[in-house]
């Protein structure tokens, strides 16, 4: 992938699955990585280094903008700058509408959204002294189409799509660029585990290519959009769905 070696790239909820995964193919790709997560990262921090690359953790909690801002301060400080921003990090706390209490709905807002805000605000002062950065956001089909008990989840991967187009019109001309990647249904831990009878009936019947996605395969589109392949690629939305929304 061209232009990404020797590239300080920060990845927010790189503990474990798409986090981890776009971690290690940016390595892959020679970049250097920041692995930030609430949980413990040294994990990913190790297969970075295993790469050839070099990696360093720092604990995050994307809620809460002194965190994102000492995040950033802390790979400056290592790395002397950063080069792209992977707003990762995300939860879930289904409900259906009519029994979904007020905490599920803040508590989805708080990391999915605002914890957005929160990292891309503050990486941006480095980002446009340098007159160059790439902000990448994972966004969601269910954020394009709604879903059955996901008011919160819908809402908030909406809502970075706004965000993102808003960015990417304010700072193109800055030489800064800002896309969503919108997984559809992903194979990681968390999907895995639901029994293959539910898979199958509830959610491989809605995608045409007739099975999950790898968390590699959304790392591949991150990989690509920020590499200098897709420079004039500004405000987009890739969805990495397996043809589920058509």
């Amino acid at each position: 992938m061209r232009g990404l070696k020797d590239k300080v790239v920060i990845v927010t909820g790189a503990a474990g699955g798409i986090g981890k995964a776009t971690a290690l193919r940016f390595a892959e790709e020679g970049a250097n990585i920041v692995v930030a997560d609430f949980v413990d990262g040294s994990g990913t921090v190790q297969e970075v280094e295993a790469k050839g690359q070099k990696a360093i953790y720092v604990q995050t909690d994307v809620t809460k903008i002194e965190s994102a801002q000492a995040m950033v301060a802390k790979a400056i400080e290592v790395f002397g700058r950063v080069d792209v921003l992977i707003n990762n990090a995300g939860i879930t706390k289904d409900a259906m509408m009519k029994k979904m209490a007020k905490e599920a709905f803040d508590a989805v807002i708080a990391v999915n959204l605002t914890g957005v805000f929160n990292c891309t605000s503050a990486v941006l002062p480095n980002m446009l002294e340098n007159k160059s950065g790439v902000v990448l956001t994972t966004s969601s089909i269910v954020g394009i189409y709604g879903n059955i008990g996901q008011t919160n989840y819908a809402a908030s991967k909406w809502g970075v799509i706004g965000m993102t187009k808003s960015w990417a019109k304010e700072m193109a001309k800055n030489g800064l660029r800002f896309n969503c990647v919108a997984p559809g249904f992903i194979g990681t831990d968390m999907v895995k585990k639901i029994p293959m009878e539910v898979l199958q009936e509830k959610i491989l019947v809605k995608v045409p290519a007739g099975r999950l996605g790898e968390p590699e395969e959304i790392a591949a589109a991150f990989a690509f959009l920020a590499s200098d392949d897709a420079k004039f690629i500004n405000g987009a939305v890739l969805s990495v769905d397996g043809a589920a929304t058509i």
